[in-house]
């Protein structure tokens, strides 16, 4: 019993070394990108960067801002959130509390796996080709929010279904039992208890696309002015400017662009605590 208890220790030390070092392996990159991107930004990280655009400015021109990028991206975000946020959840209630094993579910289920691997610029592409050349509209924010809600919905579509699947039948059960119809048990019983997932993976999907630059290129071209209707005109964003600033060999365009990667990390890191906060507040009574 002596040695058998030996070799479970030495096994479990070994699995806990592996395990740490795994950790260690993935956090070193991560950390190192944070800090690269933090010397080199915050030297250009101030009150004008927040306040003032880039219009009327060349490369080489000390000054100017990403005013119009931070408006542009953040508006684009929230036009995106809100199409594809609730097709997807509720795609995602449809999979797992209507759906089973039908041939529409797997048929959605498909087209989801799909869309999850089409390539950001693909995106574009499609918007481009049947938003602006077909329909004739013109380039604009709302364009670069239809690409993006390409990109969106199939991220946030698995990240519910899987966090709605985590939710124990005994729940549903115990709320038909007692007559709850089966709308009012997934409104009231299963999304309270998966919603902090679910936030989690909307968070998740809002960082991946805040970040995507091929569709905008191509969907809400370029602007240095600011223009806060995303609705009517070409309009900044984050991804573009720093793709634009970072192309220019100046120094004061590069400086530029670090700190517009900065702030582009700095406000997806307050939309994560911002939402895990609401998660936590509509967490129901006793939830872990």
């Amino acid at each position: 019993m002596t040695s058998v208890a030996t070799g479970r220790k030495v096994k479990d030390r070994a699995v806990q070394v592996l395990v740490y070092g795994a950790f260690a392996l993935a956090v070193i990159p991560l950390l190192s990108v944070l800090w690269t991107v933090i010397v080199n930004g915050i030297e250009r990280l101030d009150a004008d960067f927040f306040s003032f655009s880039m219009n009327g400015l060349s490369g080489m021109d000390a000054g100017g801002g990403a005013y119009h990028a931070i408006i542009g991206t953040l508006e684009q975000v929230a036009i995106t959130s809100v199409i594809a946020v609730p097709i997807a959840v509720l795609t995602a209630i449809y999979l797992v509390e209507y759906g089973g094993n039908g041939r529409l579910a797997r048929t959605i289920s498909f087209f989801v796996d799909v869309m999850t691997g089409i390539p950001s610029i693909v995106a574009g592409l499609f918007v481009l080709a049947l938003w602006l050349l077909t329909f004739g509209f013109e380039y604009s924010g709302f364009a670069g929010a239809l690409a993006l809600t390409i990109l969106m919905i199939p991220t946030v579509v698995r990240a519910t279904e899987e966090m709605l699947k985590l939710v124990p039948n005994d729940l549903r059960e115990a709320s038909y039992a007692l007559g709850v119809p089966r709308w009012r048990t997934v409104l009231f019983v299963v999304l309270p208890t998966a919603l902090s997932g679910i936030v989690t993976g909307v968070m998740l999907a809002v960082a991946r696309v805040m970040g995507e630059t091929a569709p905008l290129l191509l969907t809400i071209f370029f602007t240095k002015a600011i223009n806060t209707n995303p609705f009517e005109g070409p309009q900044g964003s984050l991804p573009t400017f720093i793709w634009e600033q970072a192309a220019d060999p100046n120094q004061n365009s590069i400086d530029r662009a670090w700190a517009g990667a900065l702030v582009l990390i700095l406000i997806i890191m307050l939309l994560n605590l911002g939402a895990r906060l609401i998660a936590r507040l509509w967490r129901p009574a006793g939830g872990h």
